[in-house]
């Protein structure tokens, strides 16, 4: 289809929209704080993962000066589970700067809204168009997808020309929340339900098969890791350790452990990341093992548990090590590899008796 001949595709996507959209609690809303909100959960992550913390972190924090006040460790609290955990300290972020340098009012302007911590172009066009209803493209990967389909493109600088000349100046909103939703539940990357499609007719890729269609997801290459756990056990309690507030999963608390090399032992690896604590070698015990996969990373982890313990000699600095109730691990800003060993626990005590 020629990218001259936009306005069937505009009618054709808002009227099918309007009738086919579904019913997300972020849709019901038109405060920007909560577009926001949902635009930053939903960077790589999907909708059905999002659902049961959005509703949950906008009753915590209803506003960005409520956001900006809360401690950084009880934002992600609340985010645990979630991922991308640089997302939750980005908008932590951001909210301060909003009440600092805006008086508390989301920007509308574009370049200021980049300026927030963790604000890129899609955000920033998903926010601009939904909650301000100005005609700005927000291209994600459905959207990339969708339009790389539709009008045969594959370049990131055409693709991108095309979307800002295609979103509408009525319901800009609407329109780029209906290529989401054609590229979420028709047009996917797997399957291309074509006969759903409202823009079949105008579409360029129509013809082709799947294997041969425009814009189809990069292949991925997943990195295989051994990720062996610690559990260390005293008094009824479990020992967590605070990760750097720089890198991967920041500031969160975890079980101690790390990734496996091909060359080094166990026993070395655990006892490398619990230093000074009186645990034995011998004292080694598998209570089994899980599955999981952060970014490229497709890992196996391991659960050791090891009982040590307390007493008024065994020094650990507060900041980075904390005993913990493991019945009330959710009261922590915890990983989600640490929350699923915890239940490993829990089912090993239980079997146990």
């Amino acid at each position: 289809m020629s990218a001259k001949n936009l306005s069937p595709v505009r009618k054709k996507l808002l009227r099918w929209y309007d009738n086919h959209k579904r019913d997300l609690p972020w849709r019901r809303r038109r405060d920007p704080y909560a577009i926001w909100l949902a635009e930053t959960m939903l960077q790589q992550t999907q909708v059905k993962a999002v659902l049961p913390y959005y509703e949950k972190f906008l009753a915590a924090f209803p506003t960005a000066g409520a956001l900006a006040r809360a401690p950084l460790e009880r934002v992600l609290r609340l985010w645990s589970g979630l991922g991308y955990y640089r997302r939750a300290e980005n908008l932590h972020k951001a909210a301060s700067q909003v009440m600092g340098e805006h008086r508390g009012k989301i920007p509308q302007d574009y370049d200021q809204l980049r300026a927030l911590a963790g604000i890129g172009e899609y955000t920033a066009g998903a926010i601009l168009s939904i909650a301000f209803h100005k005609p700005y493209p927000a291209i994600d990967g459905n959207v990339r997808r969708v339009l790389g389909r539709l009008f045969s493109v594959a370049g990131e600088k055409e693709l991108r020309a095309l979307a800002l000349k295609l979103v509408p100046k009525a319901r800009p909103g609407d329109f780029n929340q209906a290529l989401m939703e054609l590229g979420a539940t028709v047009c996917t990357a797997k399957n291309q339900r074509c006969a759903e499609c409202p823009v079949n007719l105008e579409c360029a890729s129509r013809e082709r098969s799947r294997n041969n269609s425009v814009a189809t997801r990069r292949r991925i290459k997943y990195e295989n890791v051994i990720w062996p756990l610690a559990i260390v056990r005293g008094s009824g309690k479990i020992l967590l350790r605070r990760r750097a507030a720089q890198g991967l999963l920041a500031g969160l608390w975890e079980l101690p452990g790390g990734e496996l090399t091909p060359r080094q032992k166990l026993s070395d690896l655990l006892h490398a990341h619990l230093p000074g604590l009186p645990v034995s070698r011998a004292g080694i015990k598998k209570i089994g093992e899980f599955r999981h996969a952060i970014t490229h990373r497709r890992i196996r982890a391991p659960i050791y548990l090891f009982e040590c313990p307390v007493s008024d000699a065994l020094r650990l600095a507060r900041h980075r090590w904390r005993w913990v109730d493991p019945t009330r691990i959710k009261d922590h800003a915890v990983s989600s590899m640490t929350s699923k060993a915890v239940k490993i626990l829990a089912n090993h005590e239980a079997t146990s008796l």
